[in-house]
């Protein structure tokens, strides 16, 4: 769909905007990674690694406020309230689109502790962006297929050790480890070629929560469980950019983990595998049932102002 010449210039002041707000907050980022390398006492480390963290959030704040402003959407949020006090904790979400990540850090900063992602270890090389992620101590993991670690069993729980190491460089810092349990975006033809059971999502992949759990333990507080839904269709990236994404509406539910859960191992224990997909998979279907509520709603609200 082409752009007209207001949105198309929205598009470039947008644009303009995350990366000179990113190019400003990067520099200070990245003088205080550098002095972190120093043999510094763990309380001089805690300290640096806040002051990290709030120009982080700082960042996430000039984007977020452009952006929606920029959009001047009605954005309906749900459940904030949950969060109040909340510390360490992990977050899951389906994933709709592009738009979720800069949806999801709008919504939850300074509502929580600034959410860190795992990530895939080639993204440390994308410029600013990489450098960023690594500074603040986002865990970067090897994705290893089952014929390879058959080939190389010595290699086997390579990425829980890489996780519980960062997790031990984020001692007595709050944080919120974040999943978007499906693993991939939400596609019609991603859905069929599985096929899901959900009507709205596609299967969770039970591994990276349980990852976190497993390294975290009794860090993490609570499961942060989100629901995002755009009633106007999945927006693409440029529609964010350009102002032409209208509604979002986020649905927050803070759900205990359960405490059978800590102190196993995800990969080793069997029973506690099962167990853990059985429980996931429970509430991916009530999740499923909350967005069908939600394209209800939605299509009555459309039946309202046609009448109208």
């Amino acid at each position: 769909m082409p752009l007209h010449p207001l949105p198309l210039l929205r598009l470039l002041l947008s644009s303009l905007w995350l990366t000179a707000n990113t190019l400003l907050w990067c520099w200070p980022l990245f003088a205080l990674a550098l002095l972190r390398l120093l043999p510094l006492p763990a309380t001089a480390q805690r300290l640096l690694r806040q002051l990290m963290g709030g120009i982080a959030t700082a960042w996430i704040a000039g984007n977020s406020a452009w952006l929606h402003g920029l959009c001047r959407g009605r954005w309906r949020v749900r459940g904030l309230e949950q969060l109040s006090g909340l510390g360490s904790c992990l977050v899951v979400s389906n994933h709709q689109s592009w738009v979720d990540i800069l949806v999801l850090q709008g919504v939850l900063n300074r509502r929580l502790p600034m959410l860190r992602f795992f990530l895939k270890r080639e993204l440390i090389w994308l410029p600013v962006i990489g450098l960023c992620c690594w500074a603040l101590d986002f865990p970067f993991m090897r994705r290893r297929s089952k014929a390879w670690l058959a080939r190389h069993p010595e290699r086997h729980g390579e990425d829980l050790a890489t996780t519980r190491r960062a997790c031990q460089r984020l001692q007595g810092v709050p944080v919120a480890i974040f999943n978007f349990a499906e693993g991939t975006r939400f596609s019609a033809p991603k859905h069929a070629a599985q096929p899901s059971p959900y009507q709205h999502l596609l299967r969770p992949r039970a591994g990276g929560l349980a990852l976190a759990i497993d390294a975290m333990g009794e860090q993490l507080q609570a499961l942060v469980d989100i629901t995002l839904f755009y009633p106007d269709g999945q927006p693409r990236f440029i529609d964010l950019l350009s102002g032409r994404l209208r509604r979002v509406w986020v649905e927050i539910e803070v759900r205990p983990i359960p405490a059978e859960f800590l102190g196993r191992s995800y990969t080793e224990d069997e029973a506690y595998r099962l167990q853990f997909q059985h429980w996931l998979n429970a509430l991916w279907a009530a999740k499923d049932l909350r967005l069908t509520a939600l394209h209800a709603q939605r299509d009555e609200d459309r039946e309202a102002v046609t009448r109208a």
